[in-house]
């Protein structure tokens, strides 16, 4: 009987070549995410749209005008990439982009919308206001600070991510 220690040595060393510098799922480095951390942002017509479109809803209700920070955008940017990788809207590793706001931008509190399909910043700010979950999101009085992500797909199909957090 042959010694099975060569072969899952060979296995082991594959293994961590494979996954040692592996990206995060959602296109964030956790070993290395100044690249995130440090974008620089500009804002497609559809991307500043929504940020007034959002902006002018909360005011219309008395709250608070929420600006924007270039760190968020990153990290929705980040998960506006994972979806379209992925071909799925999803809230995949939430946790991991709001502990990195946590830790990167002091944020207290993380939310998060995302969307797909809408071929104008009022059909997705539409979308999210229709339901509540994410009409919460946008009303939250607490929030300070977001950010957001547009990208369209190989089929010109559009995917969005807009974080929202209170410093």
């Amino acid at each position: 009987m042959k010694s099975l220690a060569p072969k899952l040595f060979a296995l082991l060393l594959l293994t961590t070549i494979l996954f040692s510098c592996a990206k995060e799922e959602d296109g964030v480095y956790f070993n290395d995410n100044s690249e995130v951390l440090n974008a620089k942002v500009v804002y497609s017509p559809i991307e500043s749209e929504i940020i007034s479109l959002v902006n002018a809803h909360r005011t219309s209700l008395g709250l608070n005008v929420l600006n924007t920070l270039n760190i968020v955008s990153g990290v929705a940017d980040g998960h506006t990439n994972y979806m379209i990788e992925i071909g799925q809207v999803n809230h995949d590793n939430f946790a991991q982009r709001a502990q990195i706001l946590m830790n990167e931008a002091s944020a207290k509190t993380v939310g998060e919308n995302v969307a797909y399909g809408y071929s104008t910043a009022e059909g997705v700010v539409k979308g999210w206001l229709n339901s509540d979950g994410h009409r919460k999101i946008i009303e939250n009085p607490d929030y300070t600070h977001f950010g957001i992500s547009m990208e369209p797909n190989a089929d010109n199909r559009n995917y969005f991510t807009n974080i929202f957090i209170r410093k």
